[in-house]
């Protein structure tokens, strides 16, 4: 049956060389099928290693890591931006976030002179309002952009301080050495929006007691109003703002009764840590990695390896977990072009950083050359028309 099953998906689905073409947005990376990665390269406070591999049409997973000039001045502050954006619905906010957000949080940090949980605040306000902007430019030709949003997962490293933001259910996990044992632990650094987690759960009905159908079990997943898994995001305005929840929007996301306030909230949780000499390194990742391995998992598996290619390592490794909770061979799973990928495993990104407690201790005051990295993946040709994104796929994570 699952032999079967195969045949006919190679044959329906096999990749054609003339439909679209493998390209990166950064000339370090490489391309093998639809999985991009960059298996070593050097940021201000040690190396990274970066991954990608695509499952939807249209990658929705947007990734970045910004190392350098952390203002729009060169006196600096001096240190390192990772950023990670889910998205869900289509790729649109994901990609507003990768070309905006640093650039915000570049702008702020110029403004107040350092690096601040205010400054990264203010970057995914301005991140929030310039979106809503496209969706309001862009409604009455594109409705159904109402109902696009994204997690953002983001990590700066500065004067030996690591801030984690986020929004939604990317994550990043700390790797920590125990000098007494020489074990490297798992330490989550960010906070999840996610309703199937009963204290976000209970968060939404706290802020809406007059809802008692805030958050819905639906085919046994738990989701806001019945639509979509994460409490917070970048976008999906149409459970923000009353004006884009009506036709033309899809019927699917229109809610029975009028939106009187905001459902889902754009405001990051966001932590603050001195780095210590026996952190080790951080694991920034969306959720589609999450589902296959447990924190300490991946940082074993880190851990355990040469540096390089650490982030690739992490992405097989998943995808090797869900070949297996399919009943299918890794190399099957290969085979399987995107789009029909997505019924397998989700769009998986993931960057590890590592610390060098040498140079994170000095770096944000010693000026190094600018390194700009985003994420890649499948990229359409200019002339292919883009697949969109049906009521079923869009506004859920």
């Amino acid at each position: 049956m699952l032999s079967g099953l195969m045949n006919f998906l190679r044959a329906c689905f096999r990749p054609r060389s003339d439909q679209y073409s493998h390209t990166s947005l950064d000339t370090g990376g490489r391309q093998d099928g639809l999985l991009w990665y960059k298996d070593t390269g050097q940021h201000v406070n040690g190396e990274f290693s970066m991954a990608v591999v695509q499952a939807n049409n249209l990658l929705e997973d947007q990734s970045q890591l910004e190392s350098g000039c952390l203002s729009l001045n060169e006196l600096g502050p001096y240190g390192t931006f990772v950023g990670v954006y889910d998205g869900h619905g289509g790729p649109e906010t994901s990609r507003f976030i990768n070309e905006h957000l640093f650039q915000h949080l570049k702008r702020f940090t110029s403004e107040q002179q350092t690096m601040s949980v205010d400054v990264i605040r203010k970057a995914y306000q301005a991140t929030e309002e310039g979106f809503l902007s496209l969706v309001t430019k862009q409604w009455p030709m594109k409705p159904q952009i109402a109902a696009v949003g994204s997690c953002c997962l983001v990590g700066v490293i500065c004067g030996g301080t690591l801030y984690v933001a986020n929004l939604g259910d990317s994550r990043a996990v700390l790797g920590r050495a125990v000098k007494a044992t020489g074990e490297v632990l798992a330490i989550q650094l960010s906070a999840e929006h996610n309703v199937c987690i009963e204290s976000v759960r209970q968060e939404l009905q706290s802020l809406h007691p007059d809802d008692s159908q805030i958050v819905v079990l639906k085919h046994n997943v738990w989701r806001v109003k019945g639509l979509i898994q994460v409490s917070r995001s970048i976008g999906d305005v149409y459970l923000k703002k009353a004006e884009f929840n009506r036709e033309p929007l899809y019927s699917k996301f229109r809610l029975r009764e009028p939106l009187k306030r905001p459902i889902l909230s754009a405001d990051p949780s966001i932590s603050v840590h001195q780095l210590q000499p026996h952190d080790q390194f951080v694991i920034f990742a969306s959720d589609g990695l999450w589902e296959h391995l447990s924190n300490q998992e991946a940082v074993d598996i880190v851990q355990n390896h040469p540096r390089s290619g650490s982030a690739r390592r992490l992405v097989k490794t998943a995808l090797k977990e869900a070949a297996n909770k399919r009943e299918m061979r890794y190399s099957d799973l290969k085979k399987i072009d995107r789009g029909v990928r997505r019924h397998f495993h989700d769009d998986i990104t993931v960057i590890v950083v590592f610390l060098d407690s040498n140079l994170v201790s000095r770096a944000s005051l010693v000026k190094g050359p600018n390194l700009s990295v985003k994420g890649g993946g499948v990229n359409l040709r200019p002339n292919i028309l883009a697949p969109c994104a049906t009521p079923t796929e869009a506004g859920s994570t």
